[in-house]
């Protein structure tokens, strides 16, 4: 059960790296709309791209815990001798560190799809002044969800083209991560607990 246990660790640290890569590669695109950088040097990114909790939530933070996971799997380096109460307290610093750097990233991402994309738009649709300006044009629709309306994709933001596509398609992505990550996680500290047990039961 115990050699049951290292190998799940294994195959979970690897996942979540995995993951994390992934999670980070999702929130460089957000940085970079229609793979175009003016729109970072200008400033005209979204607060919520910008907040970067794909980089540093779902990617390094979960790619740390991931690492610890790994090398308790493999028992190298300073958990090659690891006791049973080491590796449960290791277990559970990276199932924590993994589990909040999973739900920043999915509650961030959650808010995002919800105010939709930061873009231009003609504000003269919403108070009928003649004016171009960047902001959250769906954030204040309220009669109209933006998700579900796909009419409103092409014809509300002006600039960066195709924004809500861009926006939508990579923070969906960061949630699906995030969502598979948490699940991970839980995997991993029950898989933990039943590798302390099993530990404990074969040194009794």
């Amino acid at each position: 059960m115990m050699a049951c246990s290292q190998t799940c660790s294994r195959i979970l640290g690897l996942s979540l790296s995995t993951t994390a890569l992934f999670a980070a590669g999702a929130n460089m695109a957000l940085l970079f709309p229609n793979w175009d950088v003016t729109y970072l040097l200008r400033g005209l990114i979204g607060r919520h791209a910008m907040l970067g909790s794909g980089l540093w939530g779902g990617g390094l933070m979960v790619l740390t815990a991931a690492t610890l996971i790994s090398l308790m799997g493999w028992r190298y380096g300073c958990f090659s001798k690891s006791g049973p109460c080491r590796s449960m307290l290791t277990a559970l610093l990276s199932s924590g560190l993994a589990l909040l750097g999973a739900l920043i990233c999915f509650i961030t991402s959650g808010v995002a799809l919800k105010d939709g994309p930061f873009c231009m738009f003609d504000v003269s649709s919403f108070n009928q002044t003649q004016a171009w300006k960047y902001g959250y044009p769906f954030k204040d629709m309220h009669n109209r969800n933006y998700l579900y309306d796909h009419s409103l994709w092409n014809s509300v933001c002006l600039e960066p083209s195709k924004a809500v596509v861009w926006h939508v398609s990579f923070f969906s992505t960061l949630l699906c991560i995030s969502l598979l990550q948490i699940l991970l996680v839980v995997i991993h500290f029950f898989n933990s607990f039943l590798g302390f047990f099993c530990s404990l039961c074969e040194k009794s």
